[in-house]
């Protein structure tokens, strides 16, 4: 089912953090104009918010990023049922047994990705691989090189709320990146939205092998 307009703009503002209306009208094939409405509208339903930013010489530039109530129209995947889950087996069983739980689920998605990853013949390869399993699964993922770096950013966590609750999650996630990126690479978290960032971002490096004589 294709995507209306209006959740096409949503969507672009989930990855994107801020973006212009004329850059939404240029990524999306639509008139300023019908941006601008858009836009409008969903300030009206507390959706939106607007900053102007001067930018140099010029007239300043409006941009435009979602509310905490935008965002909620991303929302975890079943994360009241999975919070109390957490808190039954902690109370239950007791956090080995939630540990227990994590490395499993750790292994299994590691398996999952490294069958298809392994396929892959250059670094970036494996980083398209990785980026359109975590999006299917609802991560919204993509990869950006800088400079020498390169960037996995997630603009969306789907168990955010799980994550939360029990930060095993994250380190298990992180734990799997490392693994499946290799040795060569060394990859550290520069952003979590768990810590208040609009997303988890990735930054990795290839690590520089001294010289042996």
């Amino acid at each position: 089912m294709k995507k209306n307009p209006s959740d096409k703009i949503l969507m672009l503002l989930k990855m994107r953090g801020e973006v212009t209306s004329q850059l939404i009208a240029e990524e999306l094939g639509i008139t300023k104009e019908g941006v601008r409405k858009r836009l409008l509208n969903f300030a009206s339903e507390g959706l939106v918010k607007a900053e102007v930013k001067s930018e140099g010489v010029g007239r300043p530039s409006t941009y435009y990023a979602l509310t905490e109530k935008g965002f909620s129209k991303f929302p975890d995947t079943h994360a009241e049922v999975s919070v109390q889950l957490i808190k039954s087996v902690k109370k239950l069983l007791g956090e080995n047994a939630l540990d227990l739980l994590i490395n499993d689920r750790e292994n299994e998605l590691y398996t999952k990705y490294a069958q298809v990853m392994d396929l892959a013949t250059t670094f970036e390869e494996k980083l398209d691989i990785l980026v359109q399993k975590r999006t299917e699964e609802g991560y919204m993922a993509e990869w950006k090189k800088e400079n020498d770096s390169y960037f996995l950013i997630e603009n969306h966590c789907p168990i955010c709320a799980a994550a939360t609750e029990c930060q095993g999650f994250c380190r298990s996630e992180l734990n799997n990146f490392k693994q499946l990126i290799g040795s060569d690479f060394d990859i550290k978290r520069v952003e979590y939205i768990i810590e208040g960032g609009k997303r988890c971002m990735y930054k990795i490096d290839q690590i520089m092998q001294s010289a042996t004589s």
